[in-house]
């Protein structure tokens, strides 16, 4: 019989001081509101939990049972309160991130960096996964947010916000020598081999609706999962890979990778950070995106 949890409060701090005095003293009320309140509980439970003592009070047998049960659950209470501080003071707490190798590599990095450095206590969890994975896992709850590229279909429950640009390129090595420096066609590349990422990701739908809209169809004889493994396989003239810049540019600047040029510009696309219009963020997750937008 829970009629009033305020009578259990009382009940705790009579019992813990073994003292009316103080109870009242710790809960800021009058003494006889104390002994109202315990009083009020004893009738309710129809046993006496106090018999006076030469200093203050101690419990009867049926005080001594209720008092094991009410000290664990109080406790638990005035600690759950405590994680609560603690996660709002970014103490204690998780973040749970989903990016691609892209986003996290040339974007995300430096601000987890400089998260961790400010709050060691919060554990961050990333699904690294490509954008329609991502997407899925924001939907389901199972993110707080993602870092996701542009093209991805519109979706009215997903708040999207443009955070920096990205171009895509063919690069090649020694073995295309003669292509350097050319203004070339895109159909050009259907003569080459080629060295693509996986059909399941956002940068090969665009790439693969980009280049049919300008008549060419491609059928690369690699498709790998990651980026970087592209630049590995070009930098081994095993074809003309096609990559973010990012990933290239240090072969790039080194003279082991050249840039193929076209008589068109592949439009440039977008890191986009993607959040739930249903959920409410957690602290952590909110204090993260407040330094990403510094």
């Amino acid at each position: 019989m829970v009629e009033n949890l305020e009578y259990f409060k009382v009940f705790y701090y009579t019992a813990k001081l073994g003292s009316v005095t103080g109870a009242a003293g710790e809960l800021s009320i009058s003494q006889p509101a104390v002994s109202q309140s315990l009083k009020a509980l004893e009738r309710s439970l129809g046993v006496p939990l106090f018999q006076r003592a030469s200093k203050g009070v101690r419990l009867t047998g049926e005080g001594q049972l209720l008092y094991s049960y009410v000290e664990k659950g109080y406790e638990q209470i005035s600690l759950g309160v405590e994680k609560v501080k603690q996660l709002l003071n970014l103490e204690l707490g998780q973040v749970h991130i989903g990016a691609s190798d892209m986003a996290l590599r040339f974007y995300l990095l430096p601000f987890l960096e400089e998260f961790h450095e400010r709050h060691p206590g919060i554990k961050v969890i990333v699904a690294n996964a490509p954008t329609p994975e991502t997407l899925q896992l924001l939907r389901a709850g199972k993110i707080d947010f993602g870092v996701v590229s542009t093209p991805f279909e519109q979706d009215p429950g997903i708040r999207m916000e443009q955070v920096r640009e990205i171009e895509d390129m063919f690069v090649a090595g020694r073995r295309f020598l003669p292509y350097k420096n050319k203004m070339l066609d895109f159909q050009e590349l259907e003569h080459l081999p080629m060295i693509f990422l996986e059909g399941c990701t956002s940068t090969r739908r665009f790439l693969d609706e980009y280049l049919l809209g300008n008549g060419v169809v491609l059928q690369p004889e690699f498709e790998l999962a990651t980026s970087d493994m592209i630049v590995q396989f070009a930098l081994r003239n095993l074809g003309v890979g096609c990559v973010v810049r990012d990933f290239a540019i240090q072969d790039l600047d080194s003279g082991l990778l050249f840039e193929l040029r076209f008589n068109k510009m592949i439009p440039k696309r977008q890191l986009c950070v993607v959040t739930s219009k249903k959920a409410v963020l957690p602290t952590a997750a909110a204090r993260l995106l407040e330094i990403m937008r510094l």
